[in-house]
């Protein structure tokens, strides 16, 4: 008996039609246009990794979600689970590389991890990474790059949240906490507040061996937030101890606050303690956004890994990066109905003819209308205009051009408004014009509108 062939993806991934396909290529594209405003220069690397590059600087959780394997030659290897590490692999073989090197990268990645709303098993990000800067002038132009990307994409309710792991590294210290596993394993415990609550940080507290006292003084401490310009104060007051990692905590945020201030977004940044970040290779600020239009998580992530490049062999190099969650942004948008209305335009004009025999004549013209950069579709199958109309409607094709034989004679079409449902005759040697314009017009070269 022949084997059922299963037709459902694997689970946690997707296919995409090209209605939502044409969805996600718009966020491809705001982002780009976005990261190529900011001067970041696109970047790839491979999808499949060395599984010791990997697991350099991961964390336990995230190396068990790692899709590992051998190859076919015994090698170990897995399919990447972000996009720094691949980052940080290639700036440590490149020493030659002129810094500071700005990148953008936007790709799949992949975890093997329970799927829900808003995370897959196999998802895009769209990083922005600055190599080669030491000043927090880049963290906050990541930052910026990336609120600028949302806004242009329509989001306005979201929050920027700043923390330091030099301040979580001081928390700790102030707690008992010496060495370095245990300090991360820490930092693993905060960032799942919002995920197993105060009650669930405690006891993964209590189980690292830290008094109650502690426990208590760290879950206040992580309570501290709000805008980071009035918190400094705060902070410092709190954090009042003679302990190296605070006081460059807190530098780093007046830093990032001053260059704040000249982007414009130094009262956007909110100050949360609780902000960790689940990676282990962060080293200094970490920031995330997040929408307030759905309860879905961040939106956007990322930090300062000054010690990575260096791990994996490469030459000391300070560096900051952030992702946006494409799948989030587009969960939101879809359910938010935040996508222009005409994006889905993406074949502007459909060609139909009244007869079989001008099919030839209708290529031409379609490809007249091609070399003026307008997207055209022609009847491939022949069908009678009727069904042809019925078909540019379902795709919501906005104008159909009728190659008929009489208006042939006359070297001109008919050209018709499938919205408007009107109809003019047009000369061929001016039909590109008119069609430009008709387009321009009419709002169908898929501009927000």
């Amino acid at each position: 008996m022949k084997k059922k062939i299963i037709l459902q993806p694997v689970r946690g991934m997707r296919d995409f039609l090209p209605n939502d396909m044409i969805k996600r290529n718009f966020i491809f594209d705001i982002i780009k246009e976005t990261y190529e405003n900011y001067g970041f220069l696109p970047f790839e690397t491979p999808a499949i990794e060395y599984l010791d590059v990997l697991t350099a600087k991961s964390g336990p959780e995230i190396v068990r979600q790692i899709y590992s394997f051998e190859d076919k030659g015994g090698r170990k290897v897995g399919l990447r689970f972000e996009l720094t590490i691949s980052l940080a692999r290639v700036v440590a073989s490149n020493p030659t590389l002129p810094k500071p090197f700005k990148r953008y990268c936007i790709s799949r990645v992949w975890r093997y991890e329970e799927p829900q709303a808003g995370r897959y098993r196999e998802f895009w990000q769209a990083d922005a990474d600055i190599i080669g800067v030491n000043s927090r002038i880049a963290d906050v132009e990541v930052i910026a790059a990336a609120r600028t990307a949302l806004i242009r994409l329509g989001f306005k309710n979201f929050e920027i949240r700043v923390n330091s792991r030099k301040l979580l590294d001081a928390l700790a210290v102030i707690s008992g906490i010496e060495e370095e596993e245990a300090k991360l394993n820490f930092f693993r415990a905060i960032d799942k507040i919002e995920k197993i609550g105060e009650n669930g940080v405690r006891e993964e507290l209590y189980r690292m061996g830290i008094s109650s006292g502690n426990i208590n003084k760290i879950l206040d401490f992580i309570k501290i937030r709000g805008p980071l310009p009035s918190m400094l104060p705060k902070i410092e007051d709190v954090l009042d101890y003679d302990i190296k990692s605070a006081n460059e905590g807190i530098a780093d945020l007046k830093q990032m606050n001053e260059f704040g201030k000249s982007y414009g977004i130094a009262n956007e940044m909110i100050f949360d303690m609780s902000l960790a970040r689940g990676l282990d290779y962060y080293t200094g600020p970490v920031f995330e956004i997040i929408s307030k239009d759905m309860r879905i998580g961040s939106i956007a992530g990322g930090g300062r890994y000054d010690t990575l490049i260096q791990i994996l062999g490469g030459a000391p190099t300070p560096a900051v990066g952030i992702a946006l969650g494409v799948e989030r942004i587009f969960e939101i948008m879809k359910k938010t109905n935040m996508f222009p209305k005409e994006i889905t335009n993406i074949v502007q004009v459909y060609i139909a003819t009244s007869d079989k025999s001008l099919i030839m004549k209708a290529i031409e013209i379609a490809e007249i209308l091609r070399n003026s950069r307008i997207n055209v579709d022609i009847d491939l199958k022949g069908r009678q205009l009727k069904r042809n109309l019925e078909y540019a409607n379902k795709y919501g094709i906005p104008i159909v051009i009728i190659v008929g034989k009489k208006e042939i004679e006359q070297n001109s079409v008919i050209v018709r408004d499938m919205k408007k449902r009107e109809q003019e005759e047009v000369k061929i040697s001016n039909l590109a014009t008119y069609i430009t314009t008709k387009i321009k017009q009419r709002g169908f070269e898929n501009e927000r509108e």
